[in-house]
């Protein structure tokens, strides 16, 4: 799991509310550089680029949080969020209050799967800004652009409606079959990388039985129909499940939004950035 890692994000109010969680934590980032006074990576050493990622990160899931609560909520008082033991923790106690332990322990078992994976999308965009020397809150902000996109981090939203059209109709193998037959994208499933299962996916599969997610078994049913269509129509083409599929099971669990799971990814992701971004200056 995570542990106490960095220090708790600075009592640093979001200084923009537009209803969409994942533009508050991008346009907020931003704004950083010139409150803060970043310079561009050209203009710094590895140590305070260091020292810059780990500040803003922090704060990135601090706005995630405060944008999540909303502003007709009080904001949780620091000395509660200080008490908590984990990164996890204290961005569940910002954003809730008091959160289910078992809320938290899902949203860990998210983020711990998401950290980091190679060249994706929001990586490449992360270290393309970076490499151009722009500042860290630069590369940090465009690579939440790239992350929004419906084929990246707005995935798991895209899968949640699947499921629950599993659970009222019960016929998960019609359902596919339906998608399949339109041409329509089936969400969750298929890789660039990954020729067999996607080795997240079993993790948070495994997580979602064993905190009784109560989607599971629709999910599991969802699952197994997917497959086997998929290999009846593609027997020369491995198609298999990946992590979006149970990320949507997960953060449903943890009663997160379908409209905050990207930014939800983006908290996750923030730690595989910045190593990229600090990597990349080098």
């Amino acid at each position: 799991r995570f542990g106490p890692g960095l220090p708790p994000a600075e009592p640093f109010p979001l200084p923009v509310h537009t209803g969409d969680v994942r533009v508050d934590v991008q346009a907020g980032l931003a704004m950083l550089a010139p409150i803060w006074g970043y310079q561009p990576l050209l203009d710094i050493d590895d140590d305070t680029a260091r020292e810059q990622l780990a500040r803003a990160s922090v704060m990135a899931l601090s706005y995630v949080a405060q944008s999540a609560r909303g502003i007709y909520q009080p904001a949780v008082p620091q000395k509660r969020i200080d008490e908590a033991k984990t990164v996890t923790e204290r961005f569940m106690v910002r954003w809730k209050g008091e959160p289910d332990p078992a809320h938290v322990e899902a949203i860990d078992a998210y983020w711990v799967s998401a950290a980091e994976h190679g060249m994706n999308a929001s990586t490449f965009t992360a270290r393309v800004i970076a490499s151009t020397g722009a500042d860290v809150a630069a590369s940090l902000s465009g690579a939440i652009g790239a992350m929004s996109g419906p084929l990246h981090g707005g995935a798991p939203a895209r899968v949640l409606p699947m499921i629950e059209d599993t659970e009222k109709s019960g016929d998960a193998r019609a359902l596919v079959k339906g998608i399949l037959d339109r041409k329509d994208k089936l969400m969750g499933f298929g890789h660039r990388v990954y020729r067999a299962e996607d080795p997240r996916a079993r993790v948070l599969r495994a997580t979602a039985k064993r905190l009784n997610a109560p989607r599971y078994e629709a999910a599991a049913a969802l699952e197994q129909a997917a497959l086997a269509e998929l290999r009846e129509r593609r027997p020369d083409r491995a198609i298999e499940t990946n992590v979006e599929f149970w990320a949507a099971v997960i953060l449903d669990f943890a009663e997160v939004p379908a409209h905050m799971m990207p930014a939800m990814f983006t908290c996750g992701r923030t730690a595989g950035w910045c190593a990229h971004i600090l990597e990349q200056k080098r």
